[in-house]
């Protein structure tokens, strides 16, 4: 059981908060009722006028709502902006989205009320997922759409996924909560769709960085390149983190390799192999980046109008605005579509018949067709992410008749990342595949303890290709043993 609190929450403590059940510490709890408590206070004033909470929302916020009409709006605005459409968004990123919409409330300046933190906290605890769509949120406003459909199940609406089985709300144990004063707002404003996404994906990119140099190392064996661009005098004289980290991990990888260090004919190697600190490392730089930006934003307060009940403050601000995770999401789907790009040129390159191996890695090429167009899959996906890669961010189109005048655009950026980050995996995936078989050409000389060690149990996932086979299995398998083999 893991207690949700004030206290930084990272992405190294998702990961393992993902699977334990959670709880709110005491500090939350007394956080979240002093807030509510406050706002209930506030609301006995009828004269008095708060966006959102006794006012119409967006376009709407001069329209004055009377006392007996509140508990209505709160569920007006939740049923009213369920507009999303597309596909569904996977359970592993819904279930993202109720840890951070619940995290967003312990700092105690919502106005939610325990008893609906609880019951997210119930969904949560017992994998009941909400049906949510990818397709519907500005980014700004908060994910609205989204977020809508992810509190329809609080009112015993929408759909769900309750241990796997789509199902409709009403037939869950939980009877429907009516909202209070402000709770509708609370629930949908904020940047949870988007920073679902986010946490998702810097933690798959932080594994996919480890893969990249392992991978590359296992090509740069199979293309017998030479050792000198991972000196470390080079890159200390750039001095670039990633870069650094990058020559010392692929000279790490490679330590004790025969094949690394038997004699070299070639003075130097195409960029794809010289230049793979340079361009993994600049990945590397950018993931650490986007990685503070995304764990400040989900240890942050995103819904609109704040509370303030230490300071008698009920402030509407804009703290919902995605842009801040709009442009690094954007540079992160840029960072992480290079670690395919320059993939695939060593793809292209160990099949291209260089360096005595064989054209298409296989023996009989002609009679055989070999990994030819397994390269044609990953240039494809290649470009794939180059469209994907155009930025979100930069645009914006009016909504809410001119009074969100400005959008981030922020959970496009958001979904799309996702998509590169796994087209990503699978160009790798098909390296690994052409690597391994390079290697193979290059027998009996020994690789370095790790590789070895590593294509040891690849072979008993993917086998030797002596002759043509339907490819598509193997790259699927190459996939699901990244996806397994525990890198050291």
């Amino acid at each position: 059981m893991y207690s949700l609190n004030t206290e930084l929450l990272t992405l190294t403590d998702i990961a393992q908060v993902l699977t334990q059940s959670i709880t709110l510490d005491e500090r939350s709890q007394i956080n979240i009722q002093k807030c509510r408590d406050f706002l209930d206070r506030k609301m006995q004033d009828v004269n008095k006028t708060y966006y959102g909470i006794n006012t119409g929302f967006g376009a709407l916020c001069n329209v004055k709502i009377s006392n007996e009409d509140i508990e209505q709006l709160q569920e007006n605005l939740v049923l009213s902006h369920a507009c999303g459409l597309g596909q569904e968004v996977p359970p592993h990123i819904v279930k993202l989205m109720l840890l951070l919409k619940i995290q967003n409330f312990v700092y105690g300046h919502s106005g939610i009320s325990l008893k609906v933190v609880e019951r997210l906290i119930a969904f949560y605890n017992q994998d009941i997922l909400p049906v949510v769509y990818q397709l519907g949120s500005l980014g700004a406003s908060g994910d609205l759409a989204p977020l809508a459909h992810l509190s329809l199940p609080i009112l015993g609406k929408g759909m769900v996924y309750h241990q796997g089985v789509k199902k409709d709300a009403a037939q869950l144990e939980f009877p429907p909560l009516t909202l209070q004063s402000k709770e509708g707002l609370a629930l949908l404003n904020g940047t949870q769709f988007m920073s679902s996404y986010a946490v998702w994906c810097v933690l798959k990119i932080k594994k996919l960085m480890a893969w990249a140099d392992l991978i590359a190392a296992i090509s740069f064996e199979g293309y017998d390149a030479t050792l000198e661009p991972f000196t470390s005098q080079i890159h200390t004289i750039r001095n670039h983190e990633g870069q650094i980290a990058v020559a010392k991990n692929m000279l790490a990888i490679l330590a004790g390799s025969e094949m690394a260090n038997s004699p070299k004919t070639q003075i130097q190697d195409p960029y794809s192999f010289r230049c793979i600190p340079q361009v993994h490392g600049a990945t590397r730089d950018a993931v650490m980046h986007v990685e503070k930006i995304v764990t400040q934003e989900i240890n942050a307060v995103t819904d609109n109008p704040l509370v303030f009940p230490d300071d008698d403050l009920i402030l509407s601000g804009g703290n919902f605005h995605g842009q801040p995770l709009a442009i690094n999401l954007d540079y992160l789907a840029i960072a992480t579509a290079e670690l395919a790009n320059i993939s695939e040129r060593r793809t292209y390159l160990l099949i291209s018949g260089q360096r005595g191996l064989p054209p298409f890695l296989i023996q009989s090429a002609g009679l055989e067709s070999g990994l030819m167009i397994a390269q044609y899959t990953s240039a494809s996906i290649v470009s794939k992410n180059k469209q994907l890669c155009m930025p979100a961010s930069v645009d914006s189109i009016v909504s809410s008749n001119g009074q969100e005048d400005h959008v981030s655009m922020g959970a496009n950026a958001a979904t799309k990342l996702y998509e590169v980050v796994n087209n990503t995996e699978m160009v790798l995936a098909i390296e690994l595949l052409n690597a391994a078989q390079a290697i193979a050409f290059r027998r009996p000389k020994k690789s370095s303890e790790k590789i070895e060690k590593l294509l040891t149990a690849y072979r008993n996932s993917v086998p030797f290709i002596d002759k043509d086979r339907i490819i598509h299995d193997d790259m699927l398998a190459s996939i699901a043993f990244m996806n397994e083999y525990k890198i050291d």
